[in-house]
């Protein structure tokens, strides 16, 4: 494992989750719903906020495993990966110029920044069985998480401050910090790009025509992978599993401070509680990636599911500041174990020379899981009239990712990708 490469690529992960703290999970939401949706309907805000993150995950999960087989044939997993980030970078500064009443611009440059966002960790995560060793799989994965929790962090602090202590920074109001913020996301996300875009290369393979285009290409490689993943069983449960309990997992981090916000919890203790659930996540990330080490990863990833399932009972009944506090940090405690032993589980059953096709597969799990938690979300509440009996509907997610996850046999699916003769598609490259 050389210390470059792997540093480079966890601070990919240190960059991009200011997108992911301030933009989907902290400051946008309450800005969206304070400012963008001024003049809406307001019961509709946090229905529109999950149609949005529905709509936008929609299309990452039609794209993702497209591209992850072009980049497989082109070994441009990097170009990939470069241009979807300065997609999601673009968006989030041009968040800067939402105004009261602009819910719809706002809404489209979310669904632009996180096609970006999730667009570039497709092509991210395929780097990881590149430059960890299947033995580092779990501990460089979980370092990425955590390294994440730290970037994240650390911006979403310091766009606190500037929310709560504007007239410090000599800006006129909460709103102009709030639409700073929104720019300091796309210089972090840019700055921290830079290593892995300078110092991790893909190797270089055997130069062949080819007679088709890579769209083409890239929907045959999809069929093919759709029947050649049959051959991977214990691969298949894990995903549809992973489809279950990651929809839950994403829907609470998207959904909970709009939630909040529409039970009538003030927004900056919402921002704050999004803060502490960052910071909480930084130890207990590492702490999961050690348990996994003394009782299995699958035991460590359902601890972690079981934890999900209490805290989505208590988001029921949560009343005040406080309960949001509790609330977060116990999913500050288990939300980047679950996401870190996912992947480095999923990267182990994965046959080589495969990597960015099935992680293709990988991410089109999680996108296409994550259509659905949003829209439920908004629908049970816009039906009933209340978004708690949204937040309840994630049990299902949560209850079918456990039981589907038991009747995983991981060792079973090592061997099975170890099976896999590469033979006939290594060391090709289509051009």
């Amino acid at each position: 494992m050389k210390k470059k490469t792997t540093l480079s690529w966890v601070l990919y992960d240190f960059g991009n989750s200011a997108f992911a703290t301030t933009v989907m999970a902290a400051v946008l939401p309450v800005f969206y719903y304070d400012v963008a949706a001024v003049g809406a309907n307001q019961d509709l805000a946090a229905s529109f906020w999950g149609y949005s993150q529905s709509i936008a995950v929609l299309i990452v999960a039609i794209l993702a495993p497209i591209l992850g087989a072009i980049s497989d044939y082109s070994a441009a997993k990097k170009r990939f990966l470069q241009f979807f980030a300065y997609m999601g970078m673009i968006a989030s500064i041009l968040l800067a110029f939402v105004g009261e009443g602009d819910y719809i611009f706002a809404s489209i440059l979310l669904i632009i920044g996180t096609i970006g966002f999730s667009g570039g960790n497709v092509f991210y995560d395929a780097f990881l069985p590149e430059i960890a060793k299947e033995g580092d799989m779990d501990k460089v994965s979980a370092a990425g998480f955590a390294w994440g929790y730290i970037g994240g962090g650390v911006l979403l602090a310091i766009n606190i401050l500037m929310i709560l202590k504007f007239d410090w920074f000599g800006i006129a109001n909460a709103t102009a910090a709030s639409q700073l913020a929104f720019v300091t996301v796309g210089i972090w996300w840019f700055l921290f790009s830079l290593p892995l875009f300078r110092n991790i290369h893909e190797e270089k393979k055997q130069v062949v025509k080819r007679d088709k285009s890579y769209v083409a290409i890239g929907f045959s490689r999809v069929v093919t992978t759709f029947k050649d993943i049959k051959q991977y069983k214990q691969l298949l449960i894990f995903l549809l599993a992973f489809w279950m309990y990651n929809d839950g997992i994403s829907t609470i981090i998207k959904m909970a401070t709009i939630y909040g916000r529409d039970i009538g919890i003030d927004g900056n203790s919402l921002i704050v509680a999004l803060l502490i659930t960052q910071f909480i996540g930084i130890p207990c990330t590492f702490f999961f990636g050690w348990l996994a080490s003394k009782i299995t990863a699958k035991k460590a990833l359902l601890i972690s599911l079981y934890a999900y399932t209490g805290i989505v009972l208590l988001g029921y009944f949560m009343t005040s500041a406080l309960h949001f506090y509790l609330l977060a940090i116990c999913v500050g405690v288990v939300q980047g174990g679950a996401q870190s032993l996912s992947r480095s589980i999923y990267g182990r059953m994965v046959p080589e020379h495969k990597h960015a096709e099935f992680f293709g597969f990988y991410g089109i799990s999680s996108k296409f899981a994550a259509i659905f938690g949003p829209f439920l979300f908004g629908l049970v509440g816009q039906l009933l009239g209340s978004s708690r009996y949204g937040i309840i509907s994630l049990l299902v997610f949560f209850i079918g990712g456990i039981l589907l996850l038991r009747f995983v046999n991981i060792e079973k699916g090592i061997a099975d990708a170890a099976r896999q003769n590469p033979a006939s598609e290594a060391g090709v490259i289509l051009k």
